[in-house]
Formats: C-alpha cells, structure tokens, sequence
C-alpha cells in the first residue's frame, strides 16, 4: 500500500511511474488526497469538539462546588450539544477513514525505475539466457503423455477425486516430487533460509496484508463458514507471521524458506497450453522470503535470483530470466524477475519462478517496522521468490531427459529419490 504522504510529495511522479501498468492514476490519487484532507479537517474538528467539551466540564465541576447550579446547567446543555457533534464528527471520521483505505487498496505499487513499458508478457524483457536444448529422440512425448506410459501422473483419477487440475502422483513420480521438495529446501538452507512450517489456510487480514486481497479474491479458494483463504503461495503466511512487528535493525536480513502446497482457482484457464502440469488448481512450491532493510533490498534480490540461477544449472535446464514488463507486473511488485525453462516436447517456455521486491508496499500494510538509529519507526522492504514451483519444473525435467528407453533423472537428485531412471 502507498503511503500517503509519499503520494502528496510525488504525486506526479507515480501518475507518470503507473502509466507503465497502463494505468491512469491521477483520479485515485487526487481522490486519496482529497480524502486525507478531509480525514484530517474532519479530525481537527473532532478533537476540538472533543477538547471544547473536557474543558466545559471542568467548569460545571467548579460551578456545582461553588453553588451556581443554574449556570452549570446551562453548561451542560451545551455539553450535549457538543456531544452530538462529536459523535457526528467521530461517524464520518470513521467512514472517511474507511473509504480511504479501501481506495488505497486498489492502487498498485510504482514499478521501479527499470520495468520496461508494455501490455503482456509479450513485452516482457529476456535479460540471461543459459543452457543448452537437448536433442530429443524422433518419438519424443510431452510430459503428460510420458506421465501416462510410464505410470508416473494421474490426472484421470485427480478428476475422479476432485477435479481438473487436481494430479495424483505415483510411485516413482511421487518419490521424484518429493525429491524435488526436499532438494529445494536443502538448497534454500545452505544459502542460509531458515526452514518453517506455516499453516495453509490463512485470515481475510493475511490477505489484505500481502495484497492478494482485494487484488486476487477471485483465485483464492474460500472456505466460507469459517471465512479462511487456502494459501496461493507460503508468501502470505511467511511474510504476514511480522505482521504489526517491529522488528530490530540487527536482525535484518531475515531470510525463511518454506514448503506448501499451494492452491488457485486459475478461472477461465482452457486449452492445450494448460495441459498436464502446465497450469493446475493444486500444486506444490518451496518459497523464499526476505525481509531487508530498504538500503539492501535490491542487492538482496540480485542475490535471489543468482541463488535460482545455481539451482537451475545443478538441474543441468535450459533456461532464461525475464524482466517483466509494467502491463504483466504483479500488483503489489516494484520489480520481477521471471524465470522459464523451455520444455522441449513442447517447443515452448514454461514460466517456474517469479523473484519480487515489494519495497514497503507490503511493510505498509503489514504495519511492518524497523528502529532507525534515530529511534525512529521506518518501514522495512520484503521480497519473495519461487525457488521452485514443482510442476513445471517436473515438466521440464521429464520432457527434457527422456532418452529412448525412459527418462534419466538428473545427477543431484538421484541421492534424493534413490533411482536414477524412469522405465
């Protein structure tokens, strides 16, 4: 969430920042600072309403203790009077309070300074490419039909259960998924990620905190009776376990990595390039989260984004990293780093890591704070980033090493699974 002030100081700078979301912002931020100003006359008059009142009850109490009754009561009608307004003013306090909160909520983040300007993922900017493509046997399959010669990935029997996008994994397809969690988290660990086990449904005030409420409500699954959100990502309950904290200078940089599954409506999702594994409902993801200092917060994701580039050169994948572009910019990112494995069965790329800076967005709705060495509360930055999201991974990883007879897992993750092939 933008702070207000910074929208009064740089008002024109963020009309002009948005318009790379393709957004014209000058009429919610004009309405968020009429409504600041109106919050703020609102609660200079409240407060002397409110202080015209303590002191005329002072003065009744002198006047009873002196015996002018008369007088005190006239005192106290206007009391009431005063009363009245204070409760009128203290209503459209709250309301204009209210309002503004809900305006400030839908406003994005300001993309930093190198998004490049664009509509779609189209327009997206490769920055790195490494890896070579393997040349695949004439007869090569994609993943979801090796998943069904090789017995490794059901996605019948996920319909049967529950629905599309809804897999069931099998035997050594099993064993290969959680060779991939554990590898991941192994990783993570010795970049120095404490490991955490977070619940998997979160609050509405999870949500709101790290902006994927009221953003993305409509991918979120809701268990309503109970009104909890089954988790899209461990970045909600990882980054809002420091909600309303404040946190100490010296413990920055706070690094937690984690393992969830995670789940997405993904409504209106039809047609061949989200088969198999390519887009589904329930999938598994080990996150990482920091929470920096603003001095090193870019620093600290260049450092991310190295840490998934080494994971993916273990991995022996092809590979390439993107800048996003302001039109495919997640809501409450600054800046985003994609990375995307190129699946050579399908001839195309598949996205299977996002590394993101969120400044203070987050931090200002999480009320996430730091001790400057003056003393002074400041905002902290945060940043996350998928290292990895499994199935795509999987994908590639099938696609990629099948030789005539099967597929070969790669070489640091035979220790993990305990087989070196799938046959």
């Amino acid at each position: 969430m933008l702070q207000l002030q910074a929208i009064r100081e740089s008002k024109n700078e963020f009309i002009t920042a948005l318009k790379k979301r393709n957004i014209d912002a000058a009429p919610l931020l004009d309405k968020a600072i009429a409504l600041d100003d109106k919050r703020r006359e609102t609660q200079t008059k409240l407060d002397k309403t409110l202080a015209e009142s303590n002191s005329l009850s002072k003065e009744i109490g002198m006047l009873f203790k002196t015996g002018k009754a008369q007088e005190a009561t006239v005192l106290k009608e206007k009391t009431g009077v005063l009363k009245d307004e204070s409760k009128v003013l203290n209503d459209t306090l709250t309301s204009v309070a209210e309002e503004l909160q809900a305006l400030l909520y839908q406003i994005p983040n300001i993309p930093h300074d190198s998004v490049p300007a664009g509509n779609t993922d189209e327009d997206n900017e490769e920055i790195f490419a490494e890896g070579d493509v393997p040349e695949l046997v004439s007869n090569a399959l994609p993943h979801w039909e090796l998943a069904k010669k090789y017995d490794i990935i059901d996605f019948e029997l996920g319909v049967k259960v529950t629905g599309a996008g809804f897999p069931v994994y099998k035997g050594k397809g099993a064993r290969l998924q959680r060779a991939l969690i554990s590898y991941f988290l192994d990783k993570n660990a010795e970049a120095g990620y404490t490991e955490i086990q977070v619940p998997h449904l979160v609050n509405e005030a999870s949500g709101y905190g790290t902006g994927q409420l009221p953003d993305k409500e409509g991918q979120m699954y809701h268990v309503g009776e109970d009104d909890l959100y089954l988790i899209p990502t461990a970045e909600v309950p990882v980054t809002n376990l420091f909600r309303g904290e404040i946190v100490k200078e010296e413990q920055f940089p706070i690094c937690y990595t984690a393992y969830t599954p995670c789940f997405r409506r993904e409504a209106g999702s039809y047609g061949a390039h989200v088969r198999g594994l390519n887009r589904l409902h329930q999938f598994d993801k080990v996150e990482i989260v920091r929470v920096e200092h603003p001095s090193k917060s870019f620093e600290a994701l260049d450092g991310m984004v190295e840490h998934v580039k080494n994971i993916l050169r273990e991995l022996k994948l092809p590979y390439r990293v993107l800048r996003l572009c302001g039109g495919d910019l997640g809501f409450t990112s600054v800046l985003t780093y994609d990375f995307e494995v190129f699946s050579t069965a399908q001839d195309r790329w598949l996205e299977i890591s996002s590394v993101s800076n969120f400044e203070a967005y987050q931090s200002n709705r999480l009320k996430l704070r730091y001790k400057d060495e003056n003393g002074k509360s400041q905002f902290a930055h945060t940043l996350n980033g998928s290292s990895l999201a499994l199935p795509r991974v999987l994908a590639g990883i099938l696609e990629n090493y099948q030789v005539e007879d099967g597929i070969e897992i790669p070489e640091v993750l035979i220790p993990y699974c305990g087989f070196s092939k799938i046959d």
